[in-house]
């Protein structure tokens, strides 16, 4: 009989260990989740400041002040413009 103890108590133990060890992976794994989702929301923000700063970049208010300034160019008058069709005949 004791023999069947100390078998039964060798299987509580390894079983009481295998439990443990599933646990702490299981808290492991989830901290990472969060840190993980941490990171995507913080990417989120990052990824909406960077598109806010674009849109103000190629604003066309802001490209024709540099063309003015840095390039001297200037808008020409309506009469010197001239559309060109894809398909016109000379």
């Amino acid at each position: 009989m004791t023999r069947l103890n100390l078998i039964l108590f060798m299987v509580l133990i390894v079983t009481a260990l295998g439990v443990i060890t599933s646990q702490h992976k299981s808290r492991k794994l989830y901290i990472e989740l969060q840190q993980q989702e941490d990171a995507a929301k913080q990417y989120d923000v990052e990824w909406g400041q960077l598109q806010l700063e674009q849109s103000t970049w190629a604003m066309h208010a802001r490209i024709e002040q540099i063309a003015n300034q840095r390039l001297h160019m200037q808008v020409p008058d309506a009469k010197r413009v001239q559309v060109v069709t894809r398909g016109a005949q000379p």
